[in-house]
């Protein structure tokens, strides 16, 4: 059994809390630090547990203000496309072990922030496309893969809906409403493979309260805090999470 001990806390509280601040106001694009930071004191499979639960409750929190707003095409497709991207990685989880997890967490995390500062330097645009289905299911596909071995689904997922024009309001909408049924998805064969325990249960539990803190100011956020701001500090985390990662994976 895990021992929730000072550095939990220490690292888990800050990250929950920033994670449903991304979730509940920021489109998820960089919800997914909080699970990679509590993969630094923790096994990945037992972040995976912890971090699944508190998601889905930021996601319950989030519907009602951004009910009906979404742009329902979009938020469709990627939910039929993370079905595929939900199995193949159950398959992977099965076969590999921790520190295969810490490696790609990490990648995704600098991954993540080298497409981010690329388009910030206009070396990589996004383009605008109209809806088509076959698009919306691949973005869903890759968003379900990446969802679950990372918690990481919306960087792809929001690669697609820029492509779209969609207000900002209707993004978040959208993220929120497509990221809630996709966790879903998860918690079953999450269960099947064990990475739901009693050690996830209890720190779900203790850090429950800090997940629905983390979405309050987030919708609050979303119309008042400049999202360059914001996504600046969590390039920061990120880069020394997905470095930190990568050191434990190889070393």
């Amino acid at each position: 059994m895990t021992e929730f001990g000072w550095q939990f806390f220490a690292v888990g509280i800050p990250a929950i809390i920033f994670g449903g601040i991304s979730k509940g106001g920021f489109g998820s694009g960089a919800a997914f630090v909080a699970g990679a930071i509590l993969a630094l004191v923790v096994p990945p499979g037992t972040a995976l547990g912890i971090v699944l639960p508190l998601f889905m409750l930021v996601d319950a929190a989030a519907l009602k203000p951004y009910w009906g707003k979404w742009h329902w095409p979009s938020a469709k497709g990627l939910m039929i496309g993370a079905v595929p991207g939900c199995i193949i990685a159950a398959w992977l989880y099965a076969i590999v072990d921790a520190d295969v997890f810490r490696l790609l967490i990490g990648v995704i995390c600098l991954a993540f922030v080298a497409f981010q500062w690329s388009r910030a330097r206009g070396w990589l645009t996004i383009k605008g496309m109209p809806f088509r289905a076959p698009v919306a299911w691949f973005a869903g596909m890759v968003s379900g893969f990446t969802s679950f071995v990372s918690h990481a689904g919306g960087p792809p997922a929001a690669v697609f809906l820029l492509s779209q024009g969609l207000s900002k309001t209707a993004y978040q909408a959208t993220t929120v409403v497509a990221f809630w049924a996709i966790n879903w998805m998860k918690a079953v064969p999450y269960a099947f493979l064990g990475i739901f325990s009693w050690d996830t249960v209890m720190g779900s539990l203790v850090l429950a309260p800090f997940a629905l803190l983390g979405a309050w100011i987030g919708v609050k956020a979303h119309h008042l805090v400049p999202e360059r701001l914001f996504f600046g500090l969590t390039y920061i985390l990120l880069v020394l999470t997905g470095v930190r990662l990568i050191w434990i994976a190889l070393v």
